[in-house]
């Protein structure tokens, strides 16, 4: 058993739902084995509120989360990520900028939970969906034996938890 702590950058097109709740999601479920950070191509400047209720509810501390642009990764200075994860639908085919220690990247897609329309209700319930998707592809990364793989059997583990269909998980 290794103690490393894997950083892990999730990156989506605005950074206000998808990948701030995955940041979320892993600090809190990942042990202490991960620092998930999250980051986008074109951020918005704010976190959608429906993707705040959802990480208050873990505890997460909402001050760590804040809107940003991925530049902030590829400053001197900035942690070195082990792995990025794309997770909006967009993101798969945008150019990515070249991250230091050439980590190990794979897209997990989800329906962007911010374009839902309706009811705060409904919107509610769309966040409520993705939230849970995301949680099931953290929980099968987060098991992944991580110390005892070779970084190509790793990518192939990502790669496959990205093309899983994600059903919810039932709380």
């Amino acid at each position: 058993m290794t103690d490393k702590i894997y950083n892990v950058l999730f990156l989506c097109t605005g950074n206000s739902a998808r990948s701030i709740m995955a940041e979320a999601l892993l600090n809190s479920l990942g042990n202490g084995r991960f620092r998930a950070y999250s980051a986008g191509s074109h951020p918005g400047g704010a976190v959608n509120p429906f993707a705040i209720e959802k990480v208050r509810l873990l505890g997460y501390p909402l001050e760590n989360l804040r809107s940003k642009s991925w530049d902030e990764f590829a400053l001197p200075g900035a942690p070195q990520m082990d792995f990025i994860i794309t997770v909006c639908d967009s993101a798969a085919g945008e150019v990515c900028p070249i991250w230091p220690g050439q980590p190990i990247s794979a897209h997990w897609g989800f329906e962007d939970p911010a374009a839902a329309q309706g009811s705060d209700e409904e919107k509610r319930r769309v966040f409520e969906k993705v939230f849970r998707q995301i949680s099931t592809r953290i929980h099968v990364f987060i098991s992944l034996p991580l110390a005892v793989l070779d970084k190509a059997a790793i990518h192939r583990e990502l790669k496959d938890i990205g093309a899983t269909a994600v059903e919810p998980q039932q709380s």
